[in-house]
């Protein structure tokens, strides 16, 4: 029997991560530090849900079908936004709301590839971006993270062969948190265009981005919409995670693709969401300004307190937006180690080796800490803990 399209591909990390708590019992002084998903635990603020019950009750057209490329005031809105922010021109017919962020990625990578094709992707990865991947019967081409965890331009274009449709890149990274600087992006924008290939950039924590104005300036570009596709979440800035709105920025020539694989999948984006969304980029700046100095200072907690673990051999690899992977000093498995961290110490993370093929070395090593739910004094209660460990 012919593999089905799923059995292609690993089962949801989160999810096998949440197993590990079945029978796990945590006492009161030492409740359980969950930092294994990047994603806010919390509602949306009052207002915005103020403005969604509104909604709900009054605007009968968010109960209705809708567009399939998304509501046309969400999409002139992302457009106007960006490209006051990235000093660009981006038009609304360049824009597409999706139902989150994982999706934008599936339904760019059906425009772009077919059976056997290639997408070359920084390691370690962002997990759901190599499962989209394999169900789709297109390889994943590993690129070594470099100095800084930073993908190097130079040993991409060793990777590209005639198979290759594309380049996915996440800034600020996930698994890794770190920023990539603006030349990089130039640069694998650059490597793209010459032979032909798209350049995707996941910029889902875009708005957690330490940097004061625009992270790059791939927007300026006139001729953008020819190699880059954007991929974006409202997930993280505005707490919409069970509402599952994203967006893909790209020519109107690939959204008029990317209309397809959307309308037989979900047909239009969820009504209220989008709703939400808008209303949060229309009266939520000065709030979403505050989230970012919040998570910025988590940022900093962990860079502050890290000598604790430091001091017992660990290594702080890099640490951005809702991130810090790290690399542990045990003789043992991160997809060993992260189990008894559960029990041992009452910590929920990932293991590296989540983030990596199992033909490349260097997971076994890592762990991810997703700290988006912890705030400073969490911060030093977890590496507390993680550094009186004894294995």
């Amino acid at each position: 029997m012919t593999g089905t399209r799923t059995s292609a591909t690993f089962p949801p990390p989160v999810m096998e991560a949440r197993r590990w708590l079945a029978g796990v019992t945590h006492p009161a002084d030492r409740p359980l530090l969950n930092v294994s998903q990047a994603a806010p635990v919390d509602p949306p603020p009052a207002p915005l849900r103020e403005a969604m019950a509104d909604i709900v009750l009054n605007d009968a057209d968010a109960h209705l079908y809708g567009p399939v490329l998304g509501l046309p005031a969400l999409r002139a809105e992302v457009a106007a936004q960006w490209s006051t922010s990235y000093g660009g021109n981006i038009a609304a017919d360049q824009v597409a709301i999706t139902s989150g962020c994982n999706q934008a990625f599936a339904a760019a990578i059906a425009t772009l590839c077919t059976e056997g094709d290639e997408v070359i992707v920084p390691v370690p990865y962002y997990f759901n971006h190599r499962m989209w991947l394999d169900m789709s019967g297109v390889k994943t081409v590993p690129l070594l993270a470099g100095d800084g965890m930073i993908p190097q331009v130079d040993h991409a274009a060793k990777l590209i062969t005639a198979k290759t449709r594309a380049i996915a890149l996440v800034s600020p990274n996930n698994p890794c948190g770190v920023e990539y600087p603006a030349a990089v992006l130039h640069a694998f924008r650059d490597l793209a265009r010459a032979h032909g290939i798209a350049l995707i950039v996941d910029e889902t924590y875009r708005d957690f981005d330490s940097r004061t104005g625009a992270p790059h300036d791939l927007f300026a570009d006139p001729a953008w919409d020819d190699t880059l596709i954007q991929l974006y979440s409202f997930s993280k800035a505005y707490r919409l995670t069970g509402h599952r709105i994203g967006a893909v920025v790209a020519s109107p020539a690939r959204l008029a693709e990317i209309e397809k694989f959307l309308d037989t999948v979900t047909i239009c984006p969820n009504q209220l969401g989008q709703r939400a969304a808008l209303w949060g980029m229309q009266n939520l700046g000065a709030w979403l300004a505050g989230e970012r100095i919040e998570i910025l200072d988590r940022r900093a907690a962990i860079e502050e307190n890290f000598h604790l673990l430091a001091d017992k051999g660990w290594e702080l690899l890099g640490c951005g937006a809702y991130f810090a992977y790290v690399k542990h000093p045990f003789a043992m498995s991160s997809a060993d180690l992260a189990p008894i961290l559960v029990k041992e110490a009452g910590v929920l993370l990932l293991p590296g080796t989540m983030f990596m093929p199992d033909d490349i070395a260097g997971g076994d090593s890592q762990l991810r800490i997703a700290f988006a739910n912890i705030d400073r004094a969490g911060v030093e209660t977890l590496f507390n803990r993680l550094s009186l460990l004894e294995l």
